[in-house]
């Protein structure tokens, strides 16, 4: 491989894996930075401010069904054998009205029934799949809880009911009565937060259950212990209620980042989560970018250097192959192409010649005239000669005076060019007139540039002797 294709091979390696490698190292270092601020400090911010919100909301809800759970009127209808339904529905119905929830309601551990604003919904029953929190809840002996249901008196809408136990002043069950709240506002808050910063968030119970989500088909279906992913970090989630729980895990290929806190007064934990990917498309959007710059000015680096070392490299093999005055080639070109044809004569056949031109009475140009004549002399006379050559003929300097010429052919056909040179030197326009005299030498079998060029020379002098233009050897 040529050097200068390795010197730029070399240069493109070292610019494209420096700046790659570069860009990678600033995306994973940005990757970093991202999943440390998300971990710490924004993703228990957003939970932070939820958290404040829906603590707000829901703290009236459970005030005003903790005070229906004391309230002595309640008690006392009930102990009076809940005789009069209208005092019980407008009850309900001035709760409702005043505070503005989308219900109330009284369940009695007594009948059995359901009482809502618009009378008696139904009685409940362990075996109606709706009526199971009931018998749950008065189970646990709670003081109260939240439970996520549909609405029977309401159209099914889906609902966030406050429990509370009605005890009478010797601590027996009555029956339950609280308030349900509108789950709209609930997920408005979380689309909010979905939309804005990319986040899902979501609400779970102590046994990982969810009771608030976007996707309503997860609600009180979905264990976040049995969910692929989510399952592995769920106990780290579930059994801490005294800190933030920052953590990470995959899910479809994807990388989680979460943030949990616990919320006492409901027994919920809240949850945050963020795609890593989605929260890194900026930044590589921006090493999409940055490699695209990059690699566009490494290949213009790539060309000017390349533009350049050719410059430079043509330059140099100019030097080292022609004569700096003259232009025609130096003696290093010149044995190179007679290697060349010598190779083409022995095995081809195809013979070639040389001849040497001594300009005739050189010296008096430079005594006369001076040496800054002279050498523009010697430049016009070499690019005669190149003009009147073939392409495949070589002009060299061989002297300071001479030149010599490598043609293909014999040496009849160098006599002829010798004509040739001679009548467009003439016609040069030189001031003084140039005239030269030449040897002319075919290559024979067993001939070096040494030997074949003594001839010529011979030949040359010969024709300076004898008053004759041109010889032959």
């Amino acid at each position: 491989m040529h050097s200068r294709t390795k010197l730029l091979l070399a240069l493109s390696t070292i610019l494209i894996t420096a700046f790659v490698t570069t860009s990678l190292i600033n995306y994973e270092v940005t990757r970093k930075a991202v999943r440390e601020e998300l971990l710490h400090s924004s993703l228990p911010l957003t939970g932070k401010n939820i958290y404040s919100e829906i603590h707000s909301s829901m703290m009236r809800p459970i005030l005003v069904s903790s005070s229906m759970a004391n309230d002595t009127f309640l008690k006392s209808w009930v102990s009076s054998g809940e005789q009069d339904l209208g005092k019980i529905e407008r009850y309900l119905q001035e709760i409702q009205k005043q505070y503005g929830f989308i219900s109330t309601f009284f369940v009695s551990h007594v009948t059995d029934n359901y009482y809502t604003p618009k009378g008696i919904l139904k009685k409940v029953n362990p075996r109606d799949p709706h009526d199971v929190w009931f018998y749950a809840f008065t189970r646990t002996h709670r003081k109260y809880d939240l439970d996520v249901d549909t609405n029977q008196a309401e159209d099914n809408r889906l609902t966030i009911f406050i429990n509370f136990r009605l005890e009478d002043d010797k601590g027996r069950l009555l029956g339950v009565t609280g308030v349900g709240v509108d789950m709209r506002k609930a997920t408005e808050l979380l689309k909010d937060t979905h939309e804005h910063y990319h986040r899902d968030v979501y609400l779970v119970d102590q046994d990982g259950l969810v009771q608030v989500h976007l996707d309503k088909s997860l609600i009180e279906k979905e264990y976040i212990t049995e969910t692929p992913g989510i399952r592995k970090v769920a106990t780290a989630i579930l059994s801490n209620h005294d800190k933030v729980v920052n953590t990470q895990y995959d899910r479809n290929g994807r990388h989680i980042l979460l943030s949990a806190r616990y919320i006492p007064e409901f027994e919920w934990h809240l949850i945050v989560e963020q795609d890593e990917g989605e929260a890194l498309s900026t930044a590589r959007g921006n090493l999409i970018r940055t490699l695209a710059v990059g690699l566009v000015a490494s290949l213009l680096i790539i060309l000017l250097c390349w533009l350049t070392i050719n410059r430079f490299q043509n330059r140099l093999e100019r030097m080292a192959k022609t004569d700096p005055l003259t232009g025609a080639a130096n003696r290093w070109m010149l044995e190179e192409r007679f290697t060349l044809a010598a190779y083409k004569a022995v095995r081809y056949e195809q013979q070639f010649s040389i001849l040497i031109i001594d300009l005739d009475n050189f010296k008096a140009v430079n005594d006369e005239r001076g040496h800054i004549a002279g050498d523009r002399v010697l430049k016009a006379v070499s690019d005669i000669v190149r003009g009147a050559l073939r392409p495949s003929d070589l002009v060299a300097r061989w002297g300071g005076d001479e030149f010599l010429v490598l043609m293909d052919g014999t040496a009849q056909d160098a006599a002829v060019l010798v004509e040739r040179i001679r009548t467009a030197i003439a016609d040069g326009g030189l001031e003084p007139k140039i005239q030269f005299s030449c040897g002319i030498a075919q290559f024979m079998e067993g001939d070096d540039i040494g030997t074949l060029t003594q001839r010529a020379d011979q030949a040359m002098y010969r024709a300076k002797g004898g008053d004759g233009e041109c010889v032959i050897c």
